[in-house]
């Protein structure tokens, strides 16, 4: 492992590719929803990405790196709910959300599975999905990658995807961007000439007939796929002894 001899956990290997998801962002609002994007968020903060601004997850800009579930020391200003929603519709946010359903166009799902009318089971509901993909950039995290998770077609399309976006128009794709798709086997993004999913990274231990297995729809498939970027000595540190020390990831992403 670069920098050092410390076996990183596919944990870890998760939380760095999160974290440069937000690689040279500049002032931006960091959004991470879920254990592993937040502490990928402050491991940016902390190394490549220091003008990265975070928050106490309700109403402050803070300005130290607490680790996760300890309060800030340092408070930066206050963040309340009009000035992030400002922040989003002017694009100075990037969000990483979660997805119940996400198809090869990069359309979300969090709402319902079933038929709208009559869904079998009740989720979150759209919240700000629509806004968040057509505003600023929006990425993904899926904890446990499936073909569940990972379908030909959504039920309900809750964050926009490159399909839907191109069907609106130049309103809804000025500003659409979703940059990556991080699992617990894989990094994915969309940067092919029809804008359809690719596998651009594999974590360790994983193989390509694994991840198209796990995938409810063809994915593109280069013919030599790189791994991961490797955690460095100083990141598993950070990660480790700083941000996570109570170990949180474990419980998100558990030892393959």
């Amino acid at each position: 492992m670069s920098g050092g001899t410390t076996t990183a956990t596919r944990a870890e290997y998760c939380v760095v590719a999160c974290a440069e998801a937000w690689r040279a962002a500049g002032e931006v609002l960091a959004a991470p929803m879920g254990t592993v994007p937040t502490i990928g968020a402050r491991l940016a903060k902390l190394t490549f990405s220091p003008e990265l601004l975070l928050t106490d997850g309700e109403a402050l800009l803070v300005g130290d790196v607490p680790a996760v579930g300890a309060r800030a020391q340092v408070v930066e200003g206050w963040l309340p709910y009009r000035q992030h929603l400002a922040l989003v519709a002017t694009g100075r946010r990037h969000v990483m959300m979660g997805a119940s359903q996400l198809d090869r166009h990069g359309n979300q799902n969090i709402s319902c599975i079933g038929e709208w009318a009559r869904p079998k089971r009740q989720l979150l509901g759209v919240r700000g999905a629509p806004v968040n993909t057509l505003n600023n950039p929006t990425s993904y995290w899926v904890p446990r990658h499936s073909p569940r998770v990972f379908v030909e077609r959504v039920d309900m399309v809750c964050g926009v995807g490159f399909d839907r976006a191109a069907a609106a128009g130049p309103s809804a794709t000025r500003f659409h961007r979703v940059p990556d798709v991080i699992t617990d086997l894989g990094v994915f993004d969309f940067e092919t000439p029809d804008r359809t999913m690719r596998l651009r990274s594999l974590h360790p231990g994983v193989t390509v007939e694994q991840v198209a297995r796990a995938t409810g729809f063809a994915l593109t498939l280069p013919d030599d796929v790189p791994r991961t970027r490797e955690p460095t000595s100083a990141e598993l540190r950070l990660i480790r002894e700083v941000v996570d020390p109570a170990a949180l990831r474990d419980r998100e992403v558990p030892a393959a």
